[in-house]
């Protein structure tokens, strides 16, 4: 997928990876879709913010990640 929405501007944002050259990261949209579960609700206060943004901060968020295995508590475990 091109990731064309995508951009960084060192005299934006501290050069941290935006959306459309708005002044909207791309970790701030994935912060907005866990505070934001209702779409509808998410596009209501950022009407800026279209379907294919999400798609592309959720696409470059996911190539950060690596595919390491971590080992997750048993369910019955307590976790401190």
């Amino acid at each position: 997928m091109r990731l064309n929405r995508i951009t960084s501007n060192p005299n934006r944002m501290s050069g941290q990876p935006c959306i459309r050259n708005l002044r909207l990261t791309v970790r701030r949209v994935i912060e907005l879709l866990a505070t934001y579960p209702d779409r509808e609700e998410l596009h209501q206060e950022f009407p800026e913010l279209e379907d294919e943004d999400i798609q592309q901060a959720l696409v470059f968020a996911a190539s950060y990640l690596d595919d390491r295995i971590i080992e997750l508590p048993n369910r019955d475990e307590t976790v401190a």
